[in-house]
């Protein structure tokens, strides 16, 4: 059986292009029957988050060149748009990919914690639609122990950096005192959940939180002492804040140019502060170009998370020893598998040579 890993990220290729190969839910249906159709791989798994594409196969032969056009053309793009960002990791090495990937040694926030629930969430997806046999469960697991191992015995998980906190920190370049200010975040995920903690302990007391569904928005507003409201009064609140953060899996923009140049003029040009995590982005680029605006991508937040990675090294080497352990635990398995799979075939033609000796006797 052999396995291949291939994606992007946020190190191989900008947000413009992370946007175009993003996977929705309401198209993960479609995209499992299409790539296995594709590619000829007898199992597969799609990991889509805000830094990351990766695509998981197992099958007999190496797919790479059928799951390239797939991709490509699944999103509407030619395969020369991706051959220059794309990685290819192919059996052992797609194996230790996986398992960084899982213990956040591979994230833009060395060992954040968030990209194993990720990942745990695309095993049970591609489960979900029965795309996942023995060989992915067997390496889905052993990841996970892996990545557990990586947290607890190592200092990789301690007071990491996540991307929701360097955003708040980019915003004390533009408000020195944030008690002032309004924020409105826009989606009600884990990621927002993070970001309206970390600007509670920046100051921020007026939350608005905005939503899909009112429930989701007015719970995660409330908690904080805010209001929830639903996508579509966003344009409504605009002129009374200062702060915008949008984390959100809208295959579209939710927040356009002309809204927001209505709202400047209310509020007599007093500059926007918005950082847009999303991937596709939920914030038309075309905002940035306003001359009161300051528009960052989750790309921006680079420096800050950098330092943090610096301060991180010495762990990050114990968590890749693991993972080296951990990759030839899960090859082990894989040879007693295939030891024993040998020894049954051996044992079946061994009974079937003496039962046609028995029937010539």
């Amino acid at each position: 059986m052999a396995l291949l890993t291939l994606g992007i990220n946020h190190r191989t290729a900008p947000v413009e292009i992370r946007e175009r190969v993003a996977f929705t839910p309401e198209r993960m249906a479609e995209a499992f029957s299409a790539l296995r159709a594709a590619s000829g791989a007898s199992e597969a798994a799609i990991l889509s988050t805000c830094n990351r594409t990766e695509l998981y196969l197992a099958g007999d032969d190496d797919c790479a060149p059928a799951v390239l056009r797939w991709l490509a053309g699944f999103h509407e793009m030619e395969p020369a748009d991706l051959e220059n960002v794309l990685y290819l990791h192919r059996d052992s090495d797609a194996v230790r990919h996986m398992m960084r990937v899982a213990a956040g040694l591979d994230s833009m926030v060395l060992g954040e914690p968030q990209i194993l629930g990720q990942l745990k969430d695309a095993y049970a997806q591609a489960r979900e639609h029965g795309a996942t046999g023995s060989f992915l469960s067997r390496l889905f697991e052993q990841t996970f122990s892996v990545a557990k191992r990586v947290r607890t015995q190592t200092a990789i998980g301690e007071n990491p950096v996540s991307v929701a906190y360097a955003a708040v920190s980019m915003a004390h370049h533009i408000f020195s005192d944030m008690s002032r200010n309004r924020a409105l975040l826009i989606g009600a995920g884990k990621t927002i959940e993070l970001v309206a903690r970390h600007l509670s302990d920046a100051g921020v007391k007026d939350f608005l939180v905005a939503n899909r569904t009112l429930e989701r928005a007015q719970a995660l507003a409330e908690a904080r002492g805010g209001k929830g409201i639903v996508l579509s009064e966003i344009p409504e609140h605009l002129a009374d804040v200062d702060i915008i953060i949008s984390s959100t899996a809208s295959p579209l923009p939710i927040l356009g140019k002309g809204a927001v140049e209505r709202a400047l003029k209310k509020r007599k040009h007093r500059p926007y502060f918005m950082v847009d995590i999303a991937v596709p982005r939920d914030i038309e680029p075309e905002v940035g170009s306003l001359a009161d605006v300051y528009l960052y991508t989750v790309d921006d937040l680079r420096q800050v998370i950098e330092e943090n990675v610096r301060s991180r090294e010495g762990a990050a080497r114990e968590a890749e020893n693991l993972i080296i352990s951990g990759v030839q635990e899960f090859l082990d398995q894989l040879r007693a598998l295939d030891a024993v799979s040998t020894l049954k075939l051996f044992r079946q033609r061994a009974e079937e040579l003496r039962d046609n000796e028995t029937e010539k006797a």
